[in-house]
């Protein structure tokens, strides 16, 4: 069984890549939360969709509030009854930096975008779905989190505590039908240069199409026995 009919919490939905998956997992018949901290380009996302207004429900939320991850759930309730699938894309990128020059404040930064924002949605969501004997969790990371590169602890080291939570919430999960899975990726292509400009650079990258594939995949029935794997999506070392 695929996705369809099934419910999905988009985090960071209107970015390149939340943006890709919406429209994947909408084509193939799920029903769409999709939540980001900006109104206006989630009603943008929410028109270029274009589904009936049975299939989707936009939550405007800062996740890296404490009470956030509550507010998603209830509200999804409210309106289809369950959530089956968290697929978490909040994060972004912070680096550049020797650490003697990296400041407490940009390491909190990404602990914060990356960690945090990942414990309070499986606090919430994890014992959600255990309840409902079957779900899966996605989470989107890098394999700077296992070798992390000169210049770029804040990113590594929010990846790598992402990581492990996930891994930890994997073991949780088990023979409960719920699972928790990472995908590795280590440059997100939205503008599909790997295609249009080959390189040495861009052989690794990874497009949003090929994401949602294999989201679409861990999503389904048949992926149940895969739980707590790092995917690597990345091709080129």
């Amino acid at each position: 069984m695929g996705v369809e009919n099934r419910i999905a919490v988009i985090t960071g939905a209107t970015g390149g890549l939340g943006r890709v998956v919406a429209h994947h997992l909408a084509m193939s018949g799920a029903r769409l939360v999709l939540v980001s901290s900006n109104a206006d380009k989630l009603d943008l996302l929410r028109r270029d969709l274009n589904l009936p207004q049975e299939r989707w429900l936009t939550v405007v939320a800062d996740l890296s509030r404490a009470d956030a991850a509550q507010v998603v759930l209830d509200a999804a309730l409210a309106k289809f009854g369950r959530v089956d699938m968290l697929l978490q894309f909040v994060g972004g990128w912070m680096g550049g930096k020797p650490i003697p020059l990296v400041s407490v404040e940009e390491l909190s930064s990404m602990l914060q975008q990356h960690v945090w924002t990942t414990f309070y949605l499986a606090q919430i969501f994890g014992p959600h779905m255990t309840a409902n004997a079957w779900g899966r969790i996605v989470v989107v990371s890098s394999p700077s989190a296992a070798t992390p590169p000169a210049n770029g602890l804040p990113y590594s080291v929010g990846k790598a505590a992402q990581e492990a939570l996930v891994l930890t919430l994997a073991e949780e999960l088990k023979g409960t039908g719920v699972t928790a899975n990472i995908l590795r990726v280590r440059t997100i292509d939205t503008n599909h240069e790997r295609e249009r400009q080959p390189s040495a650079k861009t052989a690794s990258w990874t497009t949003p199409e090929e994401i949602a594939a294999t989201i679409l995949y861990l999503c389904s029935d048949e992926a149940g026995p895969v739980n707590g794997a790092r995917i690597p999506l990345y091709g080129s070392p």
